[in-house]
């Protein structure tokens, strides 16, 4: 049985960080970019990276397999100087390495930014996703979040359009908001 961990992470090893790199590479190779359509040069990966954890705003968390990061997943607080949306923070730069898919990773990854929103007192996560990325749109409206928006030109892959999701969840289980 895979061993499997997900942990939030203020700081990686060298090592953590080519792995990281690694399972973004090829996440982003088999269509499950964040961003990027082709992996940037592995020096623009690792500033991206190193970036990541010195903004006070971005939480980052990483899932290991067998002790191997193979895919990670943010929780981006709003700036604070945004008090009207001070309520609601982003889950952003979900992936898991294909070659490590299918153990729940994406899964736990999800709950684990869900559950960290919660605890430092969000009442909303959003989260945004292309339309071709199907296994993360079913795994997002499995656990409650709510597709409130579509945009027809989200993104732009080998010169031809993307639409794209745009979801949020209530994280007041007493706040159900109605579907409309």
């Amino acid at each position: 049985m895979a061993e499997i961990a997900i942990d939030k992470v203020d700081s990686l090893k060298t090592a953590e960080l080519h792995d990281l790199c690694d399972a973004a590479d090829d996440a982003i190779r088999a269509g499950g970019g964040f961003g990027w359509v082709e992996p940037p040069p592995r020096d623009v990966m690792e500033r991206f990276w190193k970036g990541v954890l010195v903004v006070p705003e971005r939480v980052l968390f990483v899932a290991r397999l067998d002790g191997v990061v193979a895919g990670s997943a943010q929780l981006v607080k709003p700036p604070r100087n945004n008090e009207a949306q001070a309520h609601a923070a982003q889950l952003t730069t979900s992936f898991v390495a294909p070659w490590a898919r299918g153990h729940g990773l994406a899964r736990r990854l999800t709950m684990a930014v869900v559950e960290e929103a919660r605890a430092v007192g969000f009442q909303v996560l959003n989260l945004d996703v292309r339309v071709t990325q199907e296994a993360a749109i079913a795994l997002y409206e499995s656990l409650g979040f709510r597709r409130w928006g579509t945009h027809p030109f989200y993104a732009l892959v080998q010169g031809k359009p993307l639409a794209g999701h745009f979801y949020c969840k209530d994280l007041q289980p007493a706040h159900q908001p109605s579907a409309q």
